[in-house]
């Protein structure tokens, strides 16, 4: 196991040097990062394709690109977020010049997860670099191949003092949380983001929880359907559907049901071929526990489509499960598989009440042509982001948040938002000398203060 404490101690000593305020410094190593992925493209590429079965396009969509894109937009404005930022002074506080300045934080955590190993990553630390913090990065275990490329990576690009990458079992990560940080960003489920909420309030460190949840897809009688089910099925079974703002389940009007499953089912074979178990650009399923537990999903559920799996090489072709209600096994959790359950609705006011019925989700989308109802569905349901007629591209968007709400998760990045997350901003009143206001002073006994008072504080 690495020497944990030396570690955070050598990073809190280089923080504490002041090397990462400066905004020149932040750059040179976002620079230094996005060179480091170009150099190391085809050796990640290749880590993905041997943990997760990616092929080489997919995993630049989805991991390397999005990656990059984000370490680029963070080098073209890094510089304006770290501004200070004025804000108007109340009349009362006369002669002031009040503002917000970003701040970093100091030595931060990065726990990320296994379904999009690299991406998952390596956005987080983006953000936490371009803030001006030290990051120490502890990857899933259960993708050591992209583990091992990105630890071979980070090392060549930058010293342990600043970024250290480490890598262990949940024994690593159960130490790294005993460790007094000043910030933790965890990306993975529910049951282990509540254990890291309740390591981390033993030291009072703030946290930021990416979570997941069953994310919802409605799809109304006014959906253009054909559009909906190609994007829904690119949506859903990307990545084998090991995605945390997959599409979990459809809720679609019970009179659309037919043709949608029609077009559902075209749109598989269109994509995915006759048979999605022997393409080499169809992902796989993690592990053997995973598969079992996608399996007996599938077993106890009425297949309208796919279904069949080899145990051997962890797939699982794409698939529909009909007649779903509330009640059905497949409901209780998150997929996070291959699988897409189908449950309809009567009348529109329905939508609302089997939503709510599930914890808070992740992500929420609507195929509509009715802008009432879309406009409606945005405004009366919680989750923490989404699309309307379209799934999952919400969180490629640098201008945008991403982040959950309620049991979902906590907190949000990307961007400027990511760049506030890692950042403490500080609000400060820099008062001038010229003039005193004797009003605030004991005694206050003055009836004309009082009226200042008055007048000032309304």
């Amino acid at each position: 196991m690495p020497d944990i404490e030396r570690i955070v101690e050598s990073q809190k000593e280089f923080f504490r040097s002041g090397k990462t305020l400066d905004v020149e410094f932040r750059i040179r190593m976002l620079r230094r990062l996005y060179d480091a992925i170009e150099n190391h493209e085809d050796r990640i590429n290749e880590a993905i394709k041997k943990d997760l079965g990616k092929s080489a396009f997919e995993s630049y969509m989805c991991e390397v690109g999005l990656s990059k894109a984000e370490i680029s937009y963070l080098i073209r404005h890094v510089k304006s977020f770290s501004r200070e930022r004025r804000v108007k002074t109340p009349l009362s506080q006369y002669l002031s010049r009040s503002f917000v300045l970003p701040s970093p934080l100091g030595t931060c955590l990065i726990l990320s997860p296994w379904n999009y190993p690299f991406m998952l990553s390596i956005e987080p630390l983006a953000d936490a670099i371009a803030a001006g913090n030290t990051v120490i990065l502890k990857p899933s275990e259960t993708t050591p191949e992209v583990s091992k490329a990105m630890a071979d990576m980070l090392q060549e690009a930058f010293d342990e003092n600043y970024v250290a990458l480490v890598r262990g079992n949940h024994d690593l990560a159960t130490k790294l949380l005993e460790q007094k940080l000043d910030f933790i960003f965890f990306t993975g489920s529910k049951r282990v983001g509540q254990m890291v909420l309740e390591k981390a309030a033993s030291n009072l460190t703030p946290c930021v929880l990416e979570l997941g949840g069953k994310s919802p897809c409605i799809v109304d009688k006014t959906a253009d359907i054909p559009l909906a089910a190609r994007r829904i099925v690119f949506g859903k079974y990307l990545n084998c559907g090991q995605t945390c703002v997959a599409p979990d389940y459809i809720l679609c009007d019970k009179e659309i049901k037919p043709v949608l499953l029609a077009a559902l089912k075209k749109e598989i074979v269109r994509q995915y071929g006759e048979d999605p178990l022997s393409s080499s650009d169809y992902g796989k399923i993690i592990n053997s526990r995973h598969y079992d537990r996608l399996m007996a999903h599938i077993q106890k559920g009425k297949v309208a489509f796919g279904g069949k799996g080899n145990r051997e090489t962890e797939k699982i072709e794409p698939t529909i499960l009909d007649d779903v209600t509330l009640e059905s096994s497949i409901m209780e959790e998150e997929i996070f598989g291959p699988i897409l359950p189908i449950m309809t609705y009567e009348k529109f006011d329905d939508v609302f009440d089997i939503i709510a019925k599930n914890p808070t989700p992740l992500a929420l989308y609507i195929f509509s042509c009715d802008k009432k109802a879309i406009r409606r569905t945005l405004r009366e349901l919680s989750f923490g982001g989404g699309c309307v007629n379209d799934v999952v591209i919400h969180l490629a968007n640098s201008e945008m948040g991403f982040g959950g709400v309620g049991t979902s998760g906590m907190g949000a990045y990307h961007g400027k938002v990511g760049f506030d997350t890692f950042s403490h901003l500080k609000s400060i009143v820099d008062k001038k000398r010229i003039i005193d206001l004797p009003m605030r002073y004991q005694p206050y006994k003055s009836r004309l203060y009082e009226r200042l008072l008055r007048f000032f504080l309304k």
